[in-house]
């Protein structure tokens, strides 16, 4: 008789098949559509090529907002994986509020409420419901954070895949916006690998105290892109 041990069930098959599907770009949370403050970084000629696309994108990942999401989603990670259900609602609330700008609470809340719904709809689990129950802006790193925990997706390989989407998703926004042919896109995603290690590696050690960020520009870009003149994206 082949007995599976417990490591080898946490990283069957489906666990992966799943969590290819909810970080896919064809996932409908509507990602594609913004850009995370990018545009105006583009506009104003911070962002001009690859080389400064990637060292805007790891700067927010490893000192910015990126850094804060893996915090958050290791959090609710935990808080799931615990059935602590107090904590997981605190890590809500932390994080419903950390958005710096009204753009970036949208891109927050409309991402997270469009995955919240698809989830329970298509891969249904009694901690969506809970995100329903409580009166709080999702967040996606918190409900992918959860979900991921329950599906028994190892924490070491579901943070830095989310990392990974999350970046990648500013690519191809970079690739639109600079603009960059496709090849330049991939080669920036894979120059993006060990920044994504790196930040994934200090939020899985890290909790709701080690919050905080450098990276301002990033949150004055979003300040500024709400009255930019000409734009092809929400944010």
């Amino acid at each position: 008789m082949n007995i599976m041990t417990n490591e080898e069930r946490l990283c069957s098959p489906l666990c992966f098949l799943r969590l290819l599907s909810w970080l896919s770009p064809n996932f409908p949370n509507g990602a594609y559509s913004y850009s995370h403050g990018l545009e105006w970084a583009a506009e104003a000629g911070h962002v001009y090529d690859r080389s400064s696309l990637v060292d805007w994108l790891e700067a927010d990942l490893c000192y910015g907002s990126g850094r804060n999401e893996a915090v958050f989603f290791t959090e609710a990670y935990r808080c799931a994986i615990n059935d602590d259900r107090a904590n997981l609602m605190r890590v809500a609330e932390v994080a419903g509020a950390s958005r710096g700008t009204p753009e970036f609470a949208l891109e927050s809340s409309q991402q997270a409420t469009a995955c919240l719904n698809t989830l329970r709809k298509v891969w249904p689990d009694p901690i969506l419901d809970f995100f329903g129950e409580i009166q709080v802006q999702p967040v996606l790193a918190v409900v992918l954070g959860a979900r991921t925990a329950v599906e028994g997706i190892p924490a070491g390989v579901a943070l830095p895949a989310f990392l990974h989407s999350y970046v990648a998703n500013l690519v191809i926004a970079g690739v639109r916006l600079i603009p960059l042919g496709q090849t330049d896109g991939q080669l920036a995603i894979a120059e993006l690998e060990h920044a994504v290690l790196s930040a994934s590696a200090q939020g899985a050690c890290a909790t709701l105290d080690n919050l905080g960020s450098a990276g301002f520009m990033v949150e004055l870009a979003s300040i500024a892109h709400e009255t930019q003149y000409t734009r092809l994206f929400r944010s």
